[in-house]
């Protein structure tokens, strides 16, 4: 979630180096392994997919951290209850754990560019029809549809990065997962006030997102009419998963410490192994880390999704609890460049997850304790806490001998994380009907984080897939 993934590099450090596979041959710091892709396109091509990149990034949350700030409108125009506004909290794990698994496939078959803008038009059309439901079923079934274009675009931009910019991976990446986190705050932030200039209704405060998203669409009509865009790529699709850059970097840096160690293979084929016969469900570490995801991706929908209606409810105004969720969401952003570094130097992950998640804990017991009078205070903890995900993503990336592994590591435990996190969100709003106030669902969340913290100890052992355990 926030997502989330970045990387900086540059052509002369050492994640330059890392992405020397996609240089030419002539100059490679290593050899670049089968089916590398070259740049495609000319230079005014490749700066419309660098536009293209930051604007779809700038879509991917607002469908999501927009709604927080403003559900309690939406419950009261469309007589939610608690439950189905879990519900749709809940949607956006099960959309990114269904759709997402399909985007490589149709990116195999048409091209990464032309499912991306397949993407924006969904996301477009989604949040364009969600004003207008006249219940919430509609308005459930809209919201899905904008949550399936994320869904496939968040998993192919990897791709995207892998084909144009072969030779500057780390840094693409970094520069769309900063718009992305941008775009999670800036929804967050901004949805409430621009509600209030409009007229204030809720219908065309989550409605002019889809202003934004039909921006997208234009840059990528464009790139998928590009010769080179239409080519299906199979090798990067086949090996795409959503933050497959962190990982791979994570990967890079577990097996310069294994081989001080002596444990990892050195040479080409301890990146490249195809990981014969590797039985991923076997696997102890590989369970949890799935369990470990799912939890963080739990907390974090939660609080993306009710964070700003515990505020209100005690008292906080609706435009100051948008503001809270964006400093919340926008945390990640320094975190997420400086935690994956400290991470892949430890042998033992286990003190992050532990700082993270007393991070968390310190934030329930304000909302328990005091949720208006240090409200700016639990913001802020609870944006540390969220930062589980890259930490998630770098030991993902650390739990495995080869690039192969890693690949099959990541599909498990996310695709079994985002699963495990869909009733988190759901429980939540039905605790808060049953209850009538938030000591249930916190104590839920709580409980949660405990989980989340015993998992991530197991999780983070100096422990690889290729052994068994």
């Amino acid at each position: 979630m926030a997502d989330d993934d970045s990387r900086n590099s540059a052509s002369t450090t050492e994640l330059g180096t890392r992405t020397a596979p996609g240089r030419p041959a002539a100059t490679p710091a290593v050899p670049p392994p089968p089916g590398a892709a070259a740049p495609a396109g000319p230079r005014w091509l490749l700066g419309l997919v660098a536009v293209g990149m930051v604007i779809a990034a700038l879509n991917l949350r607002p469908a999501i951290s927009g709604l927080g700030p403003l559900l309690e409108e939406v419950r009261r125009g469309l007589h939610m209850n608690g439950t189905v506004a879990g519900l749709l909290t809940s949607v956006p794990s099960l959309c990114f754990a269904v759709f997402g698994g399909l985007a490589p496939r149709l990116a195999r078959r048409r091209g990464a560019a032309f499912v991306v803008l397949g993407g924006m038009v969904a996301i477009a059309l989604g949040l364009a029809l969600r004003p207008l439901a006249g219940g919430t079923a509609t308005f459930l079934a809209a919201t899905m549809l904008a949550l399936a274009g994320i869904a496939v675009s968040n998993v192919l931009m990897p791709v995207v990065v892998k084909h144009w910019f072969p030779d500057r991976v780390g840094s693409m990446t970094g520069l769309y997962s900063m718009a992305l986190a941008l775009g999670t705050a800036g929804a967050a932030a901004v949805t409430v006030p621009m509600t209030d200039a409009l007229g204030g209704s809720w219908r065309v405060g989550l409605g002019v997102w889809a202003v934004l998203a039909a921006v997208a669409v234009v840059p990528w009509a464009v790139i998928s009419r590009n010769r080179s865009a239409r080519t299906p790529e199979p090798r990067a699709a086949q090996e795409a998963v959503p933050e497959q850059t962190a990982e791979g970097e994570a990967a890079t840096e577990a097996r310069a410490r294994g081989r001080a160690t002596g444990r990892t293979p050195a040479g080409p084929a301890a990146g490249t192994g195809a990981a014969p016969g590797l039985r991923i469900t076997k696997s102890p570490t590989a369970w949890a880390l799935g369990v470990f995801f799912g939890l963080q991706a739990s907390a974090a929908y939660i609080t993306m999704g009710w964070l700003p209606q515990i505020f209100r409810d005690a008292g906080v105004s609706a435009s100051a609890a948008g503001v809270m969720l964006a400093v919340t969401m926008g945390m990640g952003v320094p975190l997420s460049f400086v935690l994956p570094k400290v991470a892949a130097r430890m042998r033992h992950q286990g003190p992050l997850v532990l700082a993270l998640g007393v991070c968390g804990l310190a934030g329930y017991a304000g909302l328990w304790f005091a949720p208006a009078a240090g409200a700016w205070i639990w913001a802020l903890v609870l944006g540390v806490s969220n930062c589980a995900f890259p930490l998630a993503l770098t030991m993902i990336g650390m739990r495995s001998r080869s690039n192969a592994g890693v690949v099959k590591l990541s599909a498990f435990a996310q695709s079994t994380g985002y699963l495990i996190s869909i009733p988190g969100p759901l429980l939540v709003g039905s605790l808060h009907d049953l209850s009538g106030g938030w000591h249930m669902p916190l104590l839920l969340m709580t409980a949660l984080m405990l989980a989340q913290m015993a998992t991530g100890l197991l999780a983070g052992r100096d422990r690889v897939i290729e052994e068994g355990r």
